[in-house]
């Protein structure tokens, strides 16, 4: 894996250059538990401080809105209000882990919604990719894992930088500058070593990037046409003065759970709700753990469909955002109906719901 580049340099970070002259310089992140702060030991935190060491005169703030647990599906409804909203100039993206048990397709949808949003809003995009122990065995032999390679594939459509942190990282370890403890004490997280293994592969990409002579800023063309017309570009939420339900539901602002900020909760078994939308997928957002019930659902009058959500050993009893997706509807107006199920299945231990997103997909 030596002979292949950590990163690819495709397009001058033209926002960020203007954001340094102008003495503020507004950084987001985009991500799964490797990038997000809830630690202080994430691989940002050494990145910010050489920004702050390296341009000591310029204000700088950061919105890091990655999440544990959840993937560019999520990420498609947040990068606005958590990114685009706060005035990036700066974004980082990483997905490549969290995305990479999900099917192709939607990966691959969802990722170039995300991109998307944050190109038509102005923002200086860089992919960064982390590492999980299902790439180990095509870094192995010497090939990209998919999740990487089709990150890739957007990355030349739309001229992103990128930068290959897990291959930094892993090329350390094969020359003995960091054993595999060090890099992934869990297997998965690194922390200090190897968060700064990652910052490192960062920084010097950043260093190489604002240290070459600066270029004039070329008139945007716009965006160039999705690579999947499909993707989740548009997106939207139902209000929650739009949902009817029956029975004990309580409308409520919401803090135990990152990435949502008020939701409809009950721990009445039987409880329903419904509501109307116009789209071509949608996407529920609940409060997920061991004390979570299962829900069943059902649209436009169609058979209901009972989720079975697996509830890993790691899983506390709530906290973790959890998506349910359908996907697969025609583009028209839809009736969707949700009950909570009376009996909590096996290896659970509750029937609280707490629904937190009703997403749609345009």
């Amino acid at each position: 894996m030596q002979n292949l580049p950590v990163s690819h340099h495709r397009r001058p970070l033209a926002a960020t250059r203007a954001a340094l002259a102008r003495g503020r310089l507004a950084v987001g992140f985009l991500g799964g538990s490797i990038t997000s702060p809830g630690t202080g030991k994430s691989w940002p935190e050494p990145v910010l401080r050489w920004l702050g060491q390296r341009f000591p005169a310029v204000r700088l703030s950061v919105e890091n809105a990655a999440i544990g647990a959840t993937g560019s599906d999520l990420a498609a409804f947040r990068a606005g209000p958590a990114v685009v909203a706060h005035g990036c100039d700066l974004v980082f993206v990483e997905f490549a882990t969290n995305d990479f048990q999900e099917p192709t397709v939607r990966r691959n949808r969802t990722r170039e919604g995300v991109l998307r949003r944050l190109l038509a809003a102005g923002c200086d995009v860089v992919l960064v990719y982390t590492f999980c122990p299902e790439m180990q065995t095509d870094m192995a032999a010497g090939r990209v894992p998919a999740s990487v390679a089709e990150f890739e594939v957007l990355a030349n459509h739309y001229g992103l930088s990128s930068v290959w942190m897990g291959l930094h990282a892993w090329n350390e370890v094969h020359a003995g500058q960091m054993s595999w403890h060090e890099w992934l004490p869990d297997g998965l997280h690194p922390e200090n070593r190897g968060s700064l293994s990652y910052a490192q592969s960062v920084i010097a990409f950043c260093e190489a990037e604002l240290s070459a002579p600066g270029l004039p800023p070329a008139r945007s063309p716009g965006l160039p046409p999705p690579c999947d017309a499909l993707c989740w570009e548009n997106v939207s939420r139902v209000p929650w003065s739009a949902v009817e339900t029956t029975g004990l539901w309580t409308l409520r602002r919401w803090t135990t759970c990152l990435g949502l900020e008020q939701v409809l909760h009950t721990t009445v078994p039987g409880a329903r709700l419904q509501f109307n939308f116009a789209g071509r997928g949608l996407v529920l957002g609940f409060d997920f753990g061991r004390l979570a019930g299962e829900v069943r659902y059902r649209i436009d009058g169609g058979p209901w469909v009972t989720t079975q959500r697996d509830r890993p050993a790691w899983a506390g009893d709530s906290g973790w955002c959890r998506l349910v997706v359908i996907d697969d509807l025609a583009v028209r107006e839809h009736r969707c109906e949700l009950e909570t199920l009376a009996a909590p299945i096996t290896g659970g231990c509750g029937t609280v719901t707490t629904l937190g997103l009703i997403g749609v997909v345009l």
